[in-house]
């Protein structure tokens, strides 16, 4: 590279730039910090450059938002197992990211995701934080966000019915015989946890049944925070004969939590899972839940990347995946 390109890049004089490759004790250290910088980023643009010219599989950049117990997070494996199938089968490599919530760190404007490196982006979910989508639409690069559905807006997504599901959870306890039905919803930042809870709300409505809000707690699709708000669903005077929570994760604290509290599940309360995590039917009381097809959300993505890339589908592209209740022992009649 040129001693005039690295003068541009750091913002410094040729001259200063030519002191600092010969080692010079004069420069200030400033000046020496940003010419080295503008040499590395030279460098790696020289890189990617030189590999594009020579790769012969496609990239596609698989973001997921980095959250508590992300190592343990069933969505996650499930998702990444999805995408695997589907990349290993189209002969394509992936590239992860683990963003940071609410940090909003550009990682969009990074070299290795740019037009020239990666082919097309999938993001696993954006937790209401449309920016770095925006990001992508901006640079041109194919995407397909999964987990949140677009109804109006010309965005290419894939999701699961969370609406319809938890309205077909209501609809099944409604059918025991149940009116008093409490939920804890998950993260109501993401759109997981807010169309689960409006399924449950409107389900409650059909059915003519009032919302409590006192049966309306959030649990954020973690375990401490849905054991504590399950303590407080347990301790009302008029506590729930059913609690629907927005993940099995959650729904095994409650069900942990009214063990402890001398309640038998589902005799004194039903719970009703969401996920259908291979745990779920290993439980103490087989736990009734709703399975999502989260595996096959993340092949689909992956392959309609690769077909939007090779122009064989047009944009915008929505797919919207149906679920299913899976009925086990922790539900039943209430007691009279």
């Amino acid at each position: 590279m040129r001693i005039s390109e690295i003068a541009k890049k750091s913002g410094v004089s040729s001259m200063i730039v030519s002191r600092v490759m010969k080692g010079s004790p004069t420069v200030k250290k400033e000046d020496k910090e940003r010419v080295e910088k503008a040499i590395g980023e030279l460098n790696i643009k020289a890189t990617i450059a030189a590999s594009t010219k020579t790769k012969f599989k496609r990239i596609f950049g698989l973001i997921i938002p980095r959250f508590e117990d992300i190592f343990h997070s069933f969505y996650a494996t499930e998702i990444i197992k999805g995408v695997s199938l589907a990349v290993s089968r189209l002969g394509l490599d992936i590239m992860f990211h683990l963003s940071e919530r609410h940090k909003h760190e550009d990682f969009l404007s990074s070299l290795a995701f740019s037009p020239e490196y990666i082919d097309g982006i999938l993001f696993a979910d954006i937790n209401g934080d449309k920016s770095q989508l925006n990001k992508a639409i901006a640079k041109k690069i194919p995407y397909v966000v999964m987990n949140n559905y677009f109804d109006t807006q010309p965005v290419n997504c894939i999701a699961i019915n969370n609406r319809k599901a938890a309205e077909d959870v209501v609809d099944y306890l409604v059918e025991l015989g149940h009116s008093k039905i409490a939920t804890i919803a998950g993260d109501l930042t993401t759109a997981a946890g807010r169309e689960r809870l409006e399924g449950y709300k409107s389900g409650l409505k059909k059915h003519n049944i009032s919302i409590e809000l006192k049966y309306i707690k959030v649990g954020h699709f973690l375990r401490s925070p849905a054991r504590r708000e399950a303590e407080k669903l347990l301790e009302l005077s008029d506590f729930p004969t059913a609690i629907f929570c927005a993940s099995d994760v959650m729904a095994m604290e409650v069900m942990d939590v009214a063990k402890i509290k001398g309640l038998r599940v589902p005799q004194d309360v039903s719970v009703v899972g969401f996920d259908d995590n291979p745990m779920a039917a290993y439980a103490n009381v087989a736990l009734t839940t709703v399975w999502q097809p989260i595996v096959e959300m993340g092949r689909q993505a992956a392959e309609l990347l690769n077909q939007l890339i090779e122009r064989k589908r047009r944009e915008p592209v929505k797919i919207l995946l149906d679920t299913k209740l899976v009925k086990r022992a922790s539900c039943a009649k209430p007691r009279e």
